[in-house]
């Protein structure tokens, strides 16, 4: 049937799956998006990135009329929390944004199935659709863009109510007195701190002795600083032994990583944020021959093409962070290549931030990374109260640090305070178009602007 033939079935339909279809068909092939979900956008834009953001900007609102804003000479009446109304809102804003992808389906002719697809054979898909029906589509390419799923944390049973995981966490119908975070990485320190704002009492257990691990070590260092001053209490190299549902909430048992003695930590809700793990299962890989590497991800050469002729991979199933731009910029630079044009992905220049307050945002590589292979660097550090504008946010902890080669190429940056999200892609675009630091030396910045903490960090390296 003509209706089931495509030039491109992508299955997946978050941001590496719907840029990628959308992608092609603007360059003239006639595509289909399967995803499981009937709005499309994936985690992120359904229980990720987009609704997590929402709250975290709400909830630092929330805080700031609370504690920050009479340092500011702002005095306001009575402080009331309608949390039903801050959900509403952040549901209101997924919705906004799942139907405008919806909307450019439409505009591009991309047919949207929905229901779970596995590959039974080179060019076939089979669609599970609801009330057990099936439907089989054929392509002459396939892209795998199905994302990554919550880890699980071995021994502990989620019930979605007392022990959740990131989805629950962001719909909760109120405010725990005294939440677990299990896991100190980016999910975890991100909703943890939109619930402590929110009123809640919180503990981060992480097995690590650091938090943010793989971040460069006086980020990691600063911002453990900086959120116990918030109020947060940090159990560094710890490990959870047991989590027990009880009648008034959760008793979390933990001991200390290097072993020793033990406590428990009694509390009403425990969030499970260990991670996440691509999501291969019930693909069908191995009906074409596709093996998992080591990591579990699927290997793919440069141009994202797998073993199976046909087959390409993006995003959170193959090697690399697990960052919805870097699936959007493979989605649409391995659509480019199918429709015959050059799509290029610089996987050595891909931001990645954590939306606490400060932000931390990071570029390229850390001090440890280029201790541990040997290479030269120098390091340019510079305050955001040592400048007009960072003075005016009354920020004591707020740094930009630089590291650059002996040949006066950028190696990576590290940005710890306000806008940090929005000042690391200044750094970025300079590193991806090879520019050197003496760009940033002798670039006219604004006066007052952040930017001038970017660029004072630079100046410290002649």
């Amino acid at each position: 049937m003509s209706d089931d033939k495509f030039d491109l079935l992508v299955i997946g339909g978050g941001p590496g799956g719907y840029v990628a279809a959308i992608r092609a068909a603007q360059l003239g092939l006639k595509v289909a998006c399967v995803d499981k979900r009937d709005a499309l956008g994936g985690t992120c834009l359904n229980v990720g990135c987009i609704p997590s953001k929402a709250l975290l900007h709400a909830s630092e609102l929330y805080e700031q009329a609370e504690k920050h804003l009479p340092d500011f000479g702002i005095t306001v009446g009575e402080l009331k929390l309608d949390l039903k109304k801050m959900l509403a809102r952040k549901d209101k804003t997924v919705e906004e944004l799942t139907g405008g992808i919806a909307f450019l389906f439409k505009k591009n002719k991309v047919e949207h199935v929905i229901g779970a697809g596995a590959i039974t054979a080179a060019g076939t898909v089979e669609v599970a659709q609801k009330g057990g029906k099936k439907r089989v589509l054929k392509a002459d390419n396939i892209i795998i863009a199905t994302g990554s799923e919550v880890s699980p944390l071995p021994g502990v049973t989620i019930d979605g109510k007392r022990v959740i995981t990131s989805t629950e966490a962001l719909s909760l119908p109120k405010v725990p007195k005294h939440m677990v975070v299990i896991g100190g990485g980016v999910i975890g320190l991100e909703l943890g701190s939109v619930w402590r704002r929110l009123g809640a009492a919180l503990t981060v257990v992480e097995y690590m002795p650091v938090l943010l691990p793989g971040m460069d070590g006086e980020v990691s260092k600063t911002m453990a600083r900086i959120l116990k001053k918030q109020g947060m209490k940090i159990k560094l190299s710890t490990k959870v032994t047991g989590v027990e549902i009880t009648k008034s909430g959760a008793s979390v048992t933990v001991e200390p990583a290097a072993g020793g003695d033990g406590e428990t930590i009694k509390c009403d809700s425990v969030l499970v944020s260990v991670g996440r793990r691509p999501f291969t299962e019930g693909l069908g890989l191995e009906a074409v021959g596709i093996t998992l590497n080591e990591t579990g991800r699927i290997p793919v050469d440069e141009n994202f093409a797998t073993s199976a002729a046909g087959i390409y991979a993006i995003g959170d199933v193959i090697d690399g962070p697990m960052l919805a731009h870097k699936a959007e910029d493979e989605g649409y630079a391995c659509a480019s290549n199918l429709a015959g044009q050059t799509g290029q992905v610089n996987h050595d220049v891909i931001p990645s931030v954590v939306y606490t307050m400060p932000e931390v945002a990071v570029v390229g590589k850390t001090e440890e990374e280029l201790k541990d292979k040997d290479i030269s660097y120098k390091e340019g550090r510079y305050l955001y109260k040592n400048t007009g504008m960072g003075l005016a946010f009354m920020d004591e902890d707020s740094f930009v640090k630089v590291l650059v080669g002996e040949d006066d190429s950028i190696l990576g940056a590290h940005i710890v305070g306000p806008e940090a999200s929005t000042l690391i892609h200044e750094v970025a675009l300079a590193m991806a178009n090879g520019l050197k630091a003496k760009a940033f030396r002798e670039l006219i910045v604004a006066h007052p602007a952040l930017s001038e903490v970017v660029q004072r960090a630079f100046l410290k390296v002649s």
